[in-house]
Order: C-alpha cells, then sequence, then structure tokens
C-alpha cells in the first residue's frame, strides 16, 4: 500500500523550518490502536530523529549498550501513535508488524503549513492464533527486570509474537542477558501475548551452544561445563525442555547432539534461524536424528541482537530482527476453550505440536493427528496424510510444499501447477499398507528467505519404531565420527583459551564410552 502525503506546519528547530506530523496506526479487524515496527528514511538513509513514543529498551551484542531506542536497521517500535517535527522534504514511511500483517510503505511530502494528521491501518493476510496456532520467538537475548516488561512487549507485539523467550546466555567465563525470575515467577503476560526466562548455557565452540525453555530455574555448572547432560537433566527436573541452538550446524553442535541426544537427553532442535547463511533451513542434523528414531521437537529463533538474514552484511532491513525466525505452537482455539497462558504454551511445546517459520503457514494431518503425535497402527494399515500452506502473493508468495518421510520426498506440489497458487498449497496422500514405522513432515519454501517446517508425526507400527532402516548404518557411522571429532580435540597442544574440552577429557570420554554402547546396540536393533 503506497500513500503520498502532504504535511505541514510553520515550526522551526535550530532556526530551520520544520512541521508536525503526527501518525496513528489501527489494527484494521479491531480499530484499536496496534504496536508496529516503524523506519522512516529520506533519500535512502534513516532519519536520525526518534520519536519520545518510541519504545526504549537496551540492547547489544555481548550485552553491551550498542542499541536503545533504534533497531539495527534504524527503525523504531511504537505502541500505535508517535509524532515528530521535520524539516520539509520527502520521506518515506514504512510500516510493519510481522509476518502475518502486510506491510505498508508511504512516502510523506512534508512542506510549510498547517500541521496533519494522518491514520493508517494494518491488516492481516492471516491470523494464526484465531486457529489455535500461537507465534513464538525461542531465542532473544536482552536484560530484563519488571520495569523493562512493559517496553519489551510492545517490541513483541509489534511484530506479532505471542510468546517470546528471552534467554539468558553464558560461556565458561561469565553469563550476559540476566533475567529477574525464571517459571511461572518470569512470566509477564499482557492478553495472548507473553514473555519468558530461558536460558542459552552451556555454550562451547566444541560441543555447541545449548538451550532450556520452560524450566522453573536457571542451571549452571561451572566446574562441570562441558558436562551438558547433567544440566539437562537438571532442566528437565525442573520441568523445562532442552534443546541445541543454531540447527546444532556452528559451534560443532552436531558433536554434543551426538553425545547428548543418542542418550536420550534432548528434546528440540532450533530448524530455523538465520545465524548459518541466508537459508534459514538446515535439515541435515535434524533427519540424522530423526532416522535413528530420536525424536525431536523443531523450534526456532531470532538470536536476537545477532542473526539476520544478511548476518549483518546485506541492506538495512534484512539485518536482526526479533520474529524473523520463528515457531507457531497449537494451543487451540476458542472452541476448545483454552486460554492462551505460559502453561498451556509449555504443553503445546512439550507435545511437540509445532512448526517452524520464516513466513509461510503450515497445516499438517496424519489420521487427523498434529506434528509432534504419534500415531500406531496394525501392520498393512492405511494412513491418511494432509498438508496446506498458506502464503501471500504480495508478501509471502508460496512456491513449493513437500511431504517428507524418512528424509526423502513422498509428494510434492509447486505454485504453477492446476488447483495450486502463491496463496495456498495443498496436498493429499494415502499410504495404503504401512509394514513399517516412518516419520512424516511436511515442508514448503516461498519467497527469498522464506521457509517452514513441520515437527514430524511419527507413525509406528504396532508398537514399534519410526527409524530408518536404510540410512541407519550410514547414520551411525556418521555418529561415530562425531565422536572421534571430540577426542581429536583432546589431543596436542590447546592455545586457544576459549576451548577447554580437554580439561574435561575424562567426564568426556566415559560419555563416549557409554554413547559407543548405544551406538554398537543400535547397530543390532536398527537393521
Amino acid at each position: 500500500m503506497v500513500g503520498l502525503i502532504g504535511i505541514s506546519a510553520i515550526e522551526t528547530v535550530n532556526g530551520r523550518p520544520t512541521s508536525k506530523i503526527t501518525i496513528n496506526i489501527l489494527d484494521e479487524s479491531s480499530g484499536k490502536p496496534t504496536p508496529v515496527r516503524v523506519r522512516l528514511t529520506q533519500n535512502g538513509r534513516p532519519v536520525k530523529q526518534i520519536p519520545l513514543e518510541a519504545a526504549a529498551v537496551m540492547y547489544g551484542l555481548w550485552d553491551h549498550e550498542d542499541g536503545y531506542a533504534f533497531q539495527p536497521d534504524s527503525s523504531f517500535y511504537v505502541a500505535g501513535r508517535f509524532h515528530m517535527s521535520l524539516p520539509p522534504g520527502m520521506y518515506q514511511l514504512s510500516l510493519s508488524k510481522g509476518n502475518e500483517y502486510l506491510k505498508q510503505q508511504h512516502t510523506l511530502v512534508v512542506t510549510a503549513g498547517k500541521p496533519v494528521q494522518r491514520t493508517y491501518r494494518l491488516k492481516r493476510w492471516i491470523d494464526m492464533a484465531a486457529k489455535g496456532w500461537y507465534s513464538t520467538d525461542g531465542h532473544i537475548h536482552l536484560r530484563r527486570s519488571p520495569r523493562e516488561n512493559p517496553y519489551i512487549m510492545t517490541w513483541l507485539k509489534a511484530e506479532d509474537v505471542h510468546a517470546g523467550v528471552l534467554l539468558r546466555m553464558g560461556d565458561f567465563w561469565e553469563t550476559y542477558f540476566p533475567q529477574y525470575a525464571y517459571g511461572q515467577k518470569g512470566v509477564y503476560q499482557e492478553g495472548n501475548y507473553l514473555l519468558t526466562s530461558g536460558q542459552e548455557d552451556p555454550r562451547t565452540s566444541e560441543l555447541g551452544h545449548v538451550f532450556a525453555l520452560g524450566a522453573a530455574d536457571r542451571v549452571r555448572r561451572r566446574d562441570r561445563y562441558y558436562f551438558f547432560d547433567e544440566i539437562f537433566d537438571k532442566v528437565h527436573e525442573l520441568g523445562g525442555l532442552t534443546g541445541y541452538a543454531h540447527q546444532a550446524e556452528t559451534f560443532h553442535g552436531y558433536r554434543g547432539l551426538t553425545l547428548d541426544g543418542l542418550r536420550g537427553k534432548v528434546d528440540a532442535f532450533e530448524l530455523l534461524q538465520f545465524c548459518v547463511d541466508g537459508n534459514p533451513l538446515h535439515t541435515e542434523h535434524y533427519y540424522h536424528f530423526l532416522d535413528l528414531g530420536f525424536p525431536l521437537t523443531a523450534t526456532a529463533g531470532s538470536d536476537f541482537p545477532w542473526c539476520g538474514q544478511d548476518h549483518g552484511h546485506g541492506p538495512p532491513e534484512r539485518t536482526a530482527q526479533i520474529g524473523n525466525a520463528r515457531f507457531y505452537a497449537y494451543v487451540g482455539n476458542a472452541t476448545s476453550r483454552k486460554p492462551f497462558s505460559y502453561s498451556a504454551w509449555r504443553s503445546a511445546i512439550q507435545a511437540g505440536h509445532t512448526f517452524v517459520s520464516s513466513g509461510p503457514t503450515l497445516y499438517l494431518r496424519v489420521n487427523d493427528a498434529l506434528p509432534g503425535d504419534v500415531v500406531d497402527v496394525k501392520r498393512g494399515s492405511a494412513v491418511s496424510i494432509t498438508v496446506h500452506a498458506y502464503g501471500n502473493t504480495q508478501q509471502v508468495p508460496l512456491d513449493t510444499l513437500e511431504l517428507v518421510s524418512h528424509g526423502q520426498v513422498i509428494g510434492r506440489v509447486t505454485a504453477h501447477e492446476a488447483g495450486q497458487s502463491a496463496n495456498h498449497l495443498s496436498l493429499s496422500l494415502s499410504l495404503p499398507s504401512v509394514k513399517k514405522g516412518q516419520w512424516i513432515a511436511a515442508r514448503c519454501s516461498a519467497g527469498p528467505g522464506q521457509a517452514a517446517h513441520t515437527t514430524p508425526v511419527y507413525v509406528t507400527v504396532e508398537g514399534g519404531g519410526f527409524y530408518n532402516p536404510a540410512t541407519a548404518s550410514r547414520y551411525l557411522d556418521l555418529s561415530e565420527q562425531y565422536l572421534r571429532e571430540i577426542e581429536g580435540t583432546f589431543e596436542g597442544a590447546h592455545p586457544n583459551i576459549e576451548e577447554q574440552a580437554w580439561k574435561y577429557q575424562e567426564g568426556l570420554k566415559s560419555r563416549i564410552a557409554e554413547t559407543r554402547r548405544i551406538i554398537a546396540e543400535l547397530r543390532q536393533k536398527l537393521r
């Protein structure tokens, strides 16, 4: 949507004539003011002036005060209204509110004269919460006290993220981005939006970065830092979930995932994020563990203020942004009478009822079961699969929708086929005679950097597993290779003080030996 507006007033700042503009932004469906992301530029350059109404929270890499009211791309957040005095000229105004609302672009022509007030209405192209699916950014780094809660909530609402997980970050030196409380005590909620605390700790370059969501307290053991399993066990005791961040790709996360995942310590996998490269979806290590028969719930998060679609080297609109990678959890719609709450949200993630997205939305059903569910059938039974992907031609133009089982595409449609479109792709498939267990997931792609992927539905036959016998041997060999990589970190000189796995080698070697015993058992079982 593009508008051309003349705005005028006779005012001066430092002797220069200015005009006062007042902008109101409403939600089209409710007619009420709504928090939004605003970017104001002139000749392609950000206007350096910030309105008094901007919601300002200190943020920055490594918990430094690098940012405040302006976001990394020089945009700012307001709760539905702002005013400024600007010198005469032509300005470009961008308004956005996350993935589910249509963005707006307006041209403002500022001249000397009478003040003018303008109102814009933001329109949704889809309402996922109304369908029972609530969005989460599971990886945000902001320090928080109760005083900051309302301001951070404005940021969250301006990106239409219903749950923001603020992770206290750590390494073996210290911690960053502190949180004042955890579990229910750390929840701040306004309507259908909430803030909650978690942790990204431990973090090492040899074994990867791990996260915990939903625990009643933080867990940290500085003197046993490389024994991730001890952290995971305590997090589980505290009612939380554990997972590997960054698609287990950076910081050699696949090594730690092998060590902990094969021993049943890991619940979730951060499947979608812009930290590795401009492609947000990396499935290699995810499919590795699914094919070995280990369920992993798909999550996603922005890793704000670090990761953007360009890793900080591209155009401003592609830099780090809350909600640029998110996951949806099925809490239930109005007819199920389940209110959106911290406990309902956490239960939905524990059940694996999720899909990840940087734009498109997905609905997968296998025999009417949701992602994360186990569907147990009798040998030779038929299994019915339906999947729908939704996008928007203007903003999230769908391209391809695929059904994946055991890493192989078993169904595929594109927007160019009859009956399909850039707004809606659908696929129905029947497996007529299921003889072995399998995991089944859906994934789709849309415009540049736009993708989605579900947690699988796990189909089992008469109480069996869902592993893939065709790939098990190869993946077990790869797991053994990753264990050898860990052992390789113990050898030679150790000049890099950021790598200290060698100090913990005795304990790590016992864990590696335990994992090798499991690999040997799996070789016999998964034939």
